[in-house]
């Protein structure tokens, strides 16, 4: 059975397990979307590693305060998914395909964004990522967020997406926890979203 917790109420060395210490995830340390394009390369991964720390709060369950979910399997953590209101990403209130078409105030504190999905080796295809974005429904919903979004990539048949493109999600995922599509901005990507 897999179980998502709030990443402040997991200690700081189940969240590098997940991450591991190489590939994209390790580098990114989930900053892509918390570190502006044009000061990326300023932030060295010690850095993105102090950063995801504090944002985290691992290890400080009273602290009240988490930038994402941390998924177990049997005991071992697997998976992570970025879940907080969507003013915490300033790349991607940067980034204008999520905004295409749509009339809305992108600073709307109220609604939270899911970022990033992310599965260490060996447990992915396992329903990680699915039972991440439940959690982070339920998450959402209990902190008092009042919509919650993401930005999945679609995906076709037969065809890899990269890892480097599919963090954000594939569309599936966010149906099975109840979103729906609101727009796509990109023939290769959507805004799913679900109102509470």
């Amino acid at each position: 059975m897999i179980v998502a917790l709030p990443a402040n109420e997991v200690s700081w060395e189940d969240l590098q397990t997940v991450f591991g210490k190489r590939g994209e995830a390790a580098q990114c340390q989930c900053q892509r979307y918390k570190i502006r394009h044009v000061e990326w390369f300023n932030h060295t991964l010690a850095d993105r590693k102090h950063r995801l720390r504090e944002q985290t709060d691992c290890g400080y369950p009273g602290s009240g305060t988490t930038s994402g979910l941390v998924a177990f399997l049997d005991d071992e953590p697997v998976g992570w998914c970025a879940v907080e209101p969507r003013t915490e990403y300033p790349r991607l209130l940067d980034t204008r395909v999520p905004w295409l078409d749509r009339d809305e105030d992108v600073k709307d504190a109220g609604v939270w964004a899911v970022t990033c999905f992310f599965t260490r080796a060996g447990y992915r295809r396992r329903g990680v990522s699915g039972a991440l974005a439940h959690a982070a429904v339920e998450f959402a919903r209990k902190a008092g967020a009042r919509a919650l979004e993401g930005y999945p990539m679609l995906t076709s048949e037969g065809r890899d997406v990269p890892w480097g493109e599919l963090h954000v999600g594939s569309r599936s995922i966010f149906v099975e926890a109840g979103f729906r599509e609101i727009a796509k901005p990109t023939p290769r990507r959507v805004v799913m979203r679900i109102d509470f």
